[in-house]
């Protein structure tokens, strides 16, 4: 089997794990519990948790105790492109090529449907302790996965990008924003993988490492696709970043020596992965897409 071919079956996997964690759409609060369905079966790469379950079979993991947190990254993910997607940030109409949320559903119920799924993961993510309440690593996850998506991590990657748009600021800035917004959510499900799997402190601190780079890397490509891709490639409005006035790797950077970052990045976190006795050839072909992707 090629890749593409293991990727779309891997795919088609996760997406039959995360549809049995979704919330049922019945009584009052139904239309809120649509909201949330709609927005996690809008398509997606579910890049997140195959990272997490590669890692977690790299590191010789078997159990189905990594499948709520599985889907609990990949709501956390979805809603924050719930509120990217509002007026009061990106205000974009299409992503993943379908109507956003606010649009279908209002803005008040774009904001409490990604304030929901937010709190759904993290409940979802709990349901481990039921499944295995021995397991003294899902505590240890559970705080990587409130880390990195809180304050300080996704959240306040976000509060930075937002507060400063349109302002002129630095490397240092921009790396920051990177770091917790995009990169943040790369680390979390690979270092969650690795811990469930029983790997040392080391190992997990080593794949945290690999994931920040995989994330930077990630998101310089999402810059560069934002200037050289179409909207029907991509699933979503492009030169957004310019009509929202964003500092990125390209507009700081230039467009040669993003695509030049980039590639030192994604070679720097592959040498680190080759580093581990354990070997997950599919996990190292899927960095390498990541970063090489074309939408």
């Amino acid at each position: 089997m090629n890749f593409k071919d293991e990727l779309e079956q891997k795919k088609n996997s996760i997406e039959e794990r995360i549809a049995s964690f979704l919330p049922r759409e019945e009584g009052f609060a139904k239309e809120l519990a649509s909201a949330i369905n709609y927005s996690m079966q809008a398509g997606g790469k579910r890049l997140r948790p195959m990272l997490m379950m590669e890692t977690y079979r790299m590191f010789g993991g078997t159990s189905k105790v990594i499948e709520p947190f599985m889907a609990a990254i990949e709501m956390i993910h979805t809603s924050s492109l719930i509120h990217d997607d509002l007026p009061a940030i990106d205000n974009d109409e299409y992503r993943r090529g379908k109507k956003t949320t606010h649009f279908v559903y209002g803005e008040a119920l774009g904001i409490l449907s990604g304030d929901a799924l937010l709190n759904y993961a993290y409940e979802t993510a709990c349901k481990a302790f039921l499944m295995e309440p021995e397991n003294c690593q899902i505590g240890r996850a559970l705080l990587v996965l409130t880390d990195k998506t809180g304050i300080f991590g996704m959240l306040g990657g976000q509060s930075v990008d937002v507060t400063n748009e349109g302002k002129p600021f630095g490397r240092d800035m921009l790396d920051y924003i990177y770091k917790n917004k995009t990169s943040a959510l790369i680390e979390a499900p690979m270092m969650i993988g690795a811990i469930l799997a029983g790997a040392s402190k080391e190992e997990v601190d080593q794949i945290e490492v690999i994931g920040n780079k995989i994330g930077l890397a990630f998101q310089i490509r999402d810059d560069i696709l934002d200037v050289t891709s179409t909207t029907q490639e991509l699933g979503k409005p492009v030169f957004s970043d310019e009509k929202n006035h964003k500092v990125t790797y390209v507009t700081l950077r230039g467009l040669p020596q993003a695509s030049k970052d980039v590639e030192i990045i994604s070679k720097e976190a592959v040498e680190l992965l080759d580093e581990f006795s354990q070997k997950n050839i599919f996990l190292r072909e899927l960095v390498l897409y990541l970063v090489n992707r074309k939408k």
